[in-house]
C-alpha cells in the first residue's frame, strides 16, 4: 500500500515538474534561442536583410497589455509609431529603456508614439515595467508575440529591433540592435521629412542610413 503511495506521489510530483518545465522554462528557453539578444552593432549585410524583409505598412496584431486587455497595434491612429521589440532576459534591450522614455517625454506631444512589444513570460514584464517605471504602453506575447515578429520577417534576426512608421501607418525604418541618442535623432527627423512630405519612405531611408554609417563608430563605443 505504502510503495503504490510513493508511486503515486512520485508521478504526481513529476507532472508538476514537466508542467512547470513545459509552461515557463521552455517558452523562455525557445524564446532565447530563437531571438537572442544583439550585442554588436548590425553588419551593412544585416541591416539591409532586415529592411527588405520588412512589409510596407504596419501589420495589424493584437496583443494584452500590462493590465491584461488585448490592444492593437493600431490603437493609435495619425500617430508616428516607434515599436520597439524587447525581453527582460536581454541586456541591450534593458539598456535603451531609459532613452525610449526619454523619447516619448520629448516627442510624444508632436505625435510621435512609442509602444513596446515585450516576447516574454507576462508575470516577468510586468514585474520588470513596474520596477524601472515603464510608462509607455507595453504590449506581451509569448508565442503570439514571436507571430507578431514574423510578421515583420524578423524570425531570426535577435532582439532588440525598432520599427519608425510615418503617421500613416507606412513602415519608414528599421533599427536592428541597441538604439542610441544619436541614432534616434537621425531617424526621427527623417519620419518628419516624410511625415511633411520632404522625404517618401524609399528616399528617407537612403538618407538615413548615410547619416548613420558617419556615427555608428561614436555610437558604437557608447
Amino acid at each position: 500500500m505504502k510503495s503504490s503511495l510513493y508511486i503515486a506521489v512520485a508521478v504526481a510530483a513529476m507532472a508538476v515538474g514537466y508542467a512547470v518545465y513545459y509552461f515557463v522554462a521552455a517558452p523562455r528557453t525557445s524564446m532565447e534561442t530563437t531571438l537572442g539578444p544583439v550585442e554588436q552593432q548590425p553588419s551593412a549585410e544585416q541591416a539591409a536583410e532586415a529592411q527588405s524583409g520588412l512589409p510596407d505598412e504596419l501589420p495589424e496584431f493584437t496583443l494584452g497589455d500590462l493590465s491584461g486587455a488585448p490592444r492593437s497595434i493600431r490603437s493609435w491612429p495619425g500617430k508616428s509609431m516607434i515599436v520597439n521589440f524587447w525581453a527582460t532576459w536581454c541586456a541591450p534591450c534593458r539598456r535603451e529603456i531609459p532613452l525610449l522614455r526619454e523619447l516619448q517625454k520629448q516627442h510624444g506631444p508632436e505625435g510621435f508614439q512609442i509602444v513596446g512589444v515585450a516576447v516574454d513570460v507576462r508575470e516577468d514584464v510586468i514585474k520588470y515595467a513596474q520596477d524601472i517605471g515603464i510608462d509607455y504602453p507595453v504590449l506581451i506575447g509569448e508565442q503570439d508575440g514571436l507571430d507578431a515578429v514574423n510578421k515583420f520577417g524578423q524570425g531570426s534576426l535577435g532582439f532588440p529591433f525598432t520599427v519608425f512608421t510615418d503617421n500613416q501607418g507606412r513602415i519608414v525604418l528599421f533599427h536592428l540592435g541597441e538604439l542610441h541618442r544619436e541614432q534616434a535623432d537621425v531617424m526621427l527627423g527623417a519620419v518628419r521629412d516624410v511625415n511633411s512630405g520632404k522625404l517618401t519612405p524609399e528616399a528617407a531611408r537612403v538618407v538615413v542610413a548615410k547619416q548613420l554609417a558617419s556615427i555608428e563608430p561614436e555610437s558604437s563605443d557608447g
